[in-house]
């Protein structure tokens, strides 16, 4: 039963409920025209809108169609010293694995060990002279691949494809004994026996691995590792300098000085230089410390590389800056940039597994030609000017980036 006063309580709270109802009904007003506006916003900012769209598309390509880990096509030289059917045959039978890629035939180890060293293959078949008459006689005949063990994937792929063809011979002359031993008197059986199948001891395929023996991933990746710091820090720093500049109110006064375009930019990449160059330091006595990274190259071919890539980021960050207005633009075209740095040039993903194209879009990245030169001078001792190749794309984008940011900062002074 309800209480005498109810009605007199109703009639009281009245008014206030329709003030609450209207308080509700304004606020959710307000907060679709805030959104509203947020929407438009974001539709007038052509560069924010294509950061959403484009980096889901850019990630799915990346990780669905250049990212695997399937090792396949190692670029391999080959040493045949016995030019015979049988080493020609088995090479062909190597090669049917997909996992190694003849594209070079030398005559000595010494060229040979120097393709491994500079990089140019990372495998090499070793036929020795008496392999054909070692394998007729049943003597134990034995072919040696050295691999560059810088990158523990594709040395692994290259033993398991080794270790593969020399299971199927023996498990192949294991047959032909057997099927030999319960019909001698089949023709077809007796040449099958005395053939490239027949021995007395297994067939045996020889991996050495180079400059990375234990396979440890730590040697694989600190150098890598390397570049991405640099990349990191060298092409948002710079990418947010000039945008700073416009936001802090002090880019009038720039514009104001004496100071020649020129003489601005480089002014403005000399100390980030130095900045990276003590990160180099920081992370080799650290890799050195921690994770036993050797250092067997010179530190002074790896300062020039280094000081090159860091210059060749710093232009691409100012190139950046002077495209853009805003930090947050800077950010978002920075990272638009370094998502395929990584991921394309070989610092997580063996760079001979990806597809052709997105090898190719890979060479066009400064941070490709930095790992390999760090990998090269570090752990393979290669001298500088044998990866002048390099050297010189990191120099051409550190010239072209300088120029292509100077013409900008004018436009933008005019």
């Amino acid at each position: 039963m309800g209480s005498p006063l109810s009605p007199l309580l109703d009639l009281l709270r009245s008014p206030f409920r329709g003030l609450l109802a209207g308080r509700a009904t304004a606020s959710l007003r307000r907060l679709l025209a805030v959104a509203r506006k947020e929407v438009r916003q974001l539709a007038r900012d052509p560069l924010t809108l294509g950061f959403v769209v484009f980096v889901p598309l850019v990630q799915l390509s990346l990780f669905g169609y250049a990212i695997n880990q399937d090792i396949r096509d190692v670029p391999t030289a080959l040493l045949d010293r016995s030019q015979s059917s049988v080493s020609r045959h088995l090479v062909e039978r190597l090669e049917a694995t997909q996992a190694m890629r003849v594209v070079h035939s030398v005559g000595t180890e010494a060229e040979a060990r120097g393709l491994l060293a500079r990089g140019e293959v990372q495998a090499v078949i070793v036929v020795p002279p008496d392999f054909a008459r070692r394998w007729y006689r049943g003597r134990g005949a034995e072919i040696s691949i050295l691999v560059d063990a810088t990158d523990p994937l594709v040395a692994r792929a290259v033993r398991s494809a080794a270790d593969g063809l020399a299971a199927q011979i023996e498990s192949a002359a294991d047959a032909s004994r057997a099927a030999a031993g319960s019909a001698a008197g089949s023709l077809e059986v007796r040449t099958l026996a005395s053939s490239e199948l027949r021995r007395d001891r297994p067939f045996l395929v020889t991996v050495l691995t180079y400059y990375n023996p234990e396979l440890r991933t730590p040697v694989f990746v600190v150098p890598g590792l390397l570049g991405v710091i640099l990349t990191t820090t060298m092409l948002l720093m710079t990418a947010l300098s000039l945008v700073r500049e416009r936001e802090r109110g002090t880019f009038e006064f720039l514009i104001g000085t004496p100071v020649a375009r020129g003489e601005l930019m480089v002014g403005k990449l000399l100390p980030y230089v130095v900045i990276g160059l003590i990160q180099i330091a920081i992370v080799l006595l650290a890799g050195l410390a921690i994770f036993r990274v050797p250092v067997e190259g010179s530190l002074l071919g790896l300062a020039l590389a280094s000081i090159l890539f860091i210059a060749a980021n710093l232009t691409a960050g100012l190139v950046i800056s002077s495209l853009v207005k805003t930090q947050l633009q800077a950010t978002q075209v920075a990272f638009f940039f370094f998502l395929p740095s990584v991921l394309l040039s070989g610092f997580m993903f063996p760079f001979e597994a990806m597809p052709e194209p997105a090898q190719w879009l890979g060479e066009l990245l400064p941070l490709t030609h930095y790992i390999r030169l760090c990998r090269g001078i570090l752990l393979r001792a290669t001298p500088v000017w044998h990866l002048a190749g390099s050297l010189a794309w990191l120099a051409g984008m550190c010239l072209v980036g300088l120029v292509a940011a100077t013409r900008l900062f004018r436009k933008r002074l005019e």
